[in-house]
């Protein structure tokens, strides 16, 4: 099968076992791809505060959304969205490694883009660590720009440094 063949399936997480399967793919996706970007203890101190079955259940009960990506059998990548007013917050969008480059972040889009104006929302905006030159290539052959940059401290002597990106939908 070519990469336009493929289609994944969007599977919702909502049960503790959910969120443990999310958990341990975040694991497996963040230590490979950001540890060279942020190092290992930033990656390891967002993973727990972010990534981990608490936060996700936490998030979950304030109103966002995950989904597993599957590939038959397989679950290959996740996504994390957060709906606001006119907006929709595009919080997380991970592949694992081997499936990237192969059209599964547009299939995600699409599918982000369709939840996203079936609830009224205009745009889609995320914030991607600047020196995540890669991703932030796939981000713009998707249709987003830059709005602007900004550093937030997150807590144990960690910053993000990221660009804010965001698409117009319509």
């Amino acid at each position: 099968m070519n990469r336009t063949e493929e289609k994944i399936e969007f599977v919702p997480v909502e049960t503790p076992e959910q969120i443990a399967q999310l958990c341990g793919l975040a694991r497996e996706i963040w230590r490979q791809h950001f540890t060279p970007i942020i190092g290992a203890e930033q990656v390891e101190y967002m993973l727990k505060k972010f990534q981990s079955p608490k936060a996700i259940a936490d998030q979950l009960e304030n109103g966002y959304r995950y989904w597993r990506f599957f590939l038959g059998e397989e679950v290959i990548g996740y996504t994390g969205v957060h709906p606001e007013p006119d907006k929709l917050f595009l919080s997380k969008l991970y592949l694992r490694q081997d499936q990237r480059g192969k059209g599964f972040a547009s299939q995600a889009m699409r599918f982000l883009s369709d939840f996203a104006q079936k609830n009224g929302e205009h745009s889609i905006w995320l914030t991607v660590n600047r020196h995540n030159d890669r991703t932030i290539e796939v981000y713009r052959h998707l249709g987003f720009q830059k709005l602007r940059e900004e550093k937030n401290d997150i807590g144990g002597g960690f910053f993000m440094d990221d660009l804010i990106l965001e698409k117009q939908l319509g």
